[in-house]
This record gives structure tokens, sequence and C-alpha cells, in this order.
């Protein structure tokens, strides 16, 4: 999991801002994490039993129309008793108990969080970029040593191929980076399917 993090000098929630280490806290669980994504898709207040029937959904992999009431409970129950009292002693949300209505605070509407979750065939962002680097410094050394093939190739032609691949990296990577912020797409990021 890699997250943009508010505030990473240690301050406290009271400041509005969560340290890394309250951030790594709250995302520890998957029910909040589901909680986080639910409350960064909407603007208003949402009830707690329409947000434990969203959590449970996720969980249980089906459409939040198809959750029945016993599957509901149990999630129901452990984010009135553990998840939603955890994200608001950490500043993250404030419950409206006589409504029964949780509300994102300014510290979570203002904190981004990118959850990058690989497959067994996948390869981290940073570990592809570091392989795009190393095939660019290998071809312009072929180009500038007069390697057989690479010889009729110029130093600018490098530059172009390099600058082009990073460019094309970059704008995919982009993309990718959108769909895997929580609240950017209609599933939490670590429940889209893989190819």
């Amino acid at each position: 999991m890699q997250s943009t993090i508010a505030a990473a000098d240690g301050s406290n929630s009271n400041t509005g801002e969560l340290s890394e280490d309250e951030i790594f806290e709250v995302l520890s669980n998957r029910r909040r994490r589901f909680v986080i994504h639910a409350l960064k898709r909407t603007a208003e207040p949402i009830e707690v039993s329409e947000l434990s029937t969203h959590v449970t959904a996720w969980e249980v992999g089906v459409d939040p129309a198809e959750v029945t009431y016993e599957d509901r409970r149990n999630v129901y129950s452990t984010l009135q008793r553990t998840h939603l009292p955890k994200l608001a002693e950490k500043n993250v949300v404030t419950l409206d108990e006589e409504e029964n209505l949780v509300r994102a605070t300014p510290a979570l509407e203002n904190l981004d969080i990118y959850v990058e979750v690989l497959g067994s065939k996948e390869i981290p962002w940073s570990l592809y970029y570091l392989g795009l680097a190393g095939v660019a410094v290998s071809l312009l050394l072929a180009v500038a040593t007069g390697t057989p093939g690479f010889a009729a190739l110029a130093p600018h032609d490098v530059g172009i191929f390099t600058i082009t691949a990073f460019g094309v990296s970059s704008m995919v990577h982009h993309v990718v980076g959108r769909r895997t912020r929580l609240g950017n797409t209609e599933q939490p990021p670590e429940l889209r399917k893989r190819d």
C-alpha cells in the first residue's frame, strides 16, 4: 500500500492533519479502507446502515441490492463498536449518533490515498521506471561506443526514444494511479479484477 500523506512530520490529529503512523494505523484494516473509500465517493453524510451495506457488498462480492440483513448485521455492529469510533478518534470522520450519520472531516477530504495492489506477475511502478532508465542508459552506451546494430543511431535518437518511453509510461501511470486512489472508482482498488 502506498499513500500520499497530508502531514509526515508527526503532527497529531488535533491540527486536522494525520501523521504517517496514524494514516497507516487507520489503513491497516480492510473495513476501515472500505469505509474511507465510500466516504470519499460522497460529499454528503451517509447513514451507518447504508455504509455497512456498501462495505458488506464489497466484502461478499455482490451488488449492494443483494446484501441480506444477516450479512450486513455483523458489519454494521463492528462499524458501530470498533471502526467508526477509531476513525472518529483519529479525526477522520464525525459521528452524529442521534441521526446515525457518518461524515468525512477535512482531514479525510484532503488526504489522497493510493493503494497499489500487485498480483504475483506484476511489478511496482518504481521498479518499472528503474528498468526503463537502465534500457535508456544501455542504449545510449551502445550508440556512443558504436556497437554493431546501434552505430547507425545518433544520440538524439536515443533522447527521442527515452522522452517518448517515459512520457507514454507516465501517462499510463497517471491513468492507473487514478484507478488506485480510494474513492475514485465504484469499488475499492483492492477489489479490482485482474486480467
